[in-house]
Order: C-alpha cells, then sequence, then structure tokens
C-alpha cells in the first residue's frame, strides 16, 4: 500500500502502537506528526521513525490542552501543507474495582480518553472538511469497553473507550458523503510499554486465543481501513477472540 505524500497526525506515537504504526507509514511513504508529553521521548521516537527528520515532525505536551491540539494539527499543515489521516492513539487503562478509582484517576482518563479525543478530532475534521477528504482512526479497545472481563475491573475503561467506540458510528453517519471516513481500531491486550513483561503470560488468559497480540497486528488493521474506500463505522476487533462472547 503506497501511502506518499499523505499527513498522519498520530497521538500517543512516541511508543508502543503509535510510534511502530508512523514506523511503517513513513515506509510506505506518508509524513507524519507525533505528539506526546515527553519532548525527549518523542525527540528520540523521531529520529527512530525517520532519521533524515524529512517526514516526521512532533508536537509535546497534553493531548487534552486546546493549545497543544491546536498546534498539532497546525504543525501538519505547517510542516506537510495537509492532514490526511488522524490516528487517536492516546489513551490511559487503569484496572482497579470501581469504588477505588480516585478523583485524579477520573481525571486523567477522561483527559486523555476523551477530552484529547474531542479536540484534536474536531480541529482535524474542519480540515478535512475543506479538503473534502479524510480518515480518522480511533484505537479504542475490546476488553473493557465492548466484552467486560471479571477478573479485570475497568469501569472508566467501560466509559471512555466505550464511548469512542459509539461516537466512531455517529461521526461516520455524520460525515458519510463528504469524503471522510471515521472507524476504529479495538485492540485485545498487545505487547506494548504499558504492560510490563512479567505480567505478559497473566494477561495473555484474559484472551480466548490464549495470547498478546503485537504491534504489527494493529498496524495490520489500521493499513486495512486506510486503504478500505468503502468502509466506514467500523470497530474492527483485533483482539484475540475478546469480543465473539463468553469464554
Amino acid at each position: 500500500m503506497n501511502l506518499q505524500g499523505k499527513a498522519v497526525v498520530i497521538t500517543g506515537g512516541s511508543s508502543g502502537i503509535g510510534k511502530a504504526a508512523a514506523i511503517e507509514l513513513v515506509k510506505r511513504g506518508a509524513n507524519v506528526v507525533i505528539n506526546g508529553r515527553g519532548e525527549q521521548a518523542l525527540a528520540e521516537a523521531a529520529r527512530e521513525i525517520d532519521p533524515t527528520g524529512a517526514h516526521v515532525a512532533y508536537v509535546a505536551g497534553d493531548i487534552s490542552d486546546l493549545k497543544v491540539a491546536e498546534r498539532l494539527i497546525g504543525e501538519s499543515i505547517k510542516r506537510f501543507g495537509r492532514i490526511d489521516t488522524l490516528l487517536n492513539n492516546a489513551g490511559i487503562f487503569i484496572s482497579k474495582p470501581f469504588t477505588e478509582f480516585t478523583a485524579d484517576d477520573y481525571e486523567s482518563i477522561m483527559a486523555v480518553n476523551v477530552t484529547g479525543f474531542f479536540l484534536v478530532t474536531q480541529l482535524a475534521l474542519i480540515e478535512m472538511q475543506k479538503a473534502g477528504s479524510g480518515h480518522v482512526i480511533n484505537i479504542t479497545a475490546s476488553g473493557g469497553a465492548e466484552q467486560s472481563i471479571k477478573g479485570m475491573p475497568a469501569a472508566l475503561t467501560a466509559l471512555t473507550k466505550g464511548g469512542l467506540n459509539s461516537a466512531t458510528k455517529s461521526l461516520a453517519l455524520e460525515y458519510s458523503g463528504t469524503g471522510i471516513r471515521v472507524n476504529a481500531v479495538a485492540p485485545g491486550v498487545t505487547k506494548t510499554p504499558m504492560h510490563a513483561v512479567e505480567n505478559h503470560s497473566f494477561l495473555a488468559g484474559f484472551q480466548p486465543i490464549g495470547q498478546l497480540g503485537e504491534t504489527e497486528d494493529i498496524i495490520d488493521a489500521i493499513l486495512y481501513l486506510e486503504s478500505a474506500k468503502f468502509v466506514t463505522g467500523e470497530i474492527l476487533h483485533v483482539d484475540g477472540g475478546q469480543s465473539a462472547g463468553k469464554w
């Protein structure tokens, strides 16, 4: 799949799925703008994504801050002249009993998972409408968001990432016929820095297939949705069978 000249904005782009997606997209000819909280981590990721620096830019800061969201979309327009795809990848996951969530837990999860999504997506859609084309891909969740797991309490994930699944469908219909598509990838537990290696065996037990996903599995889904011009409003589960039902 050739993405020559396309401009892609990626939140949560300094590690894990976001960084892996940026690396693959640049290999296929795209230009990327990545965002994350830490400037040093972003700079290091940018060098790994494209050592020449010609096809990558970064904007550090909290994506739930309107000024950061404005800088992020503005950088894509300034540096690459356009924004073709927004990959809403930034997210926070905390598993604990509902009554043990603190006000700080709630604020931090809502800020990144919902406010950040709202601000940057709204700004991206404004630019996409001007161009008459675009694609928004939301990285949501399977376990916790749609298929709750008794041994992994995560009500705030259900509240936020489940909400993003619904928003994906709503936006897909709202912008249908405008040249803009909106889709989501709902991963199961995936091998990223979010999960310590010593917990991998335990976490694999939460997926019927009995193993964790690889970042490549999620990237394959992103690339499929990017190429699938007749697909919008889709929640593509890449979750080792979590969403199939009770097991």
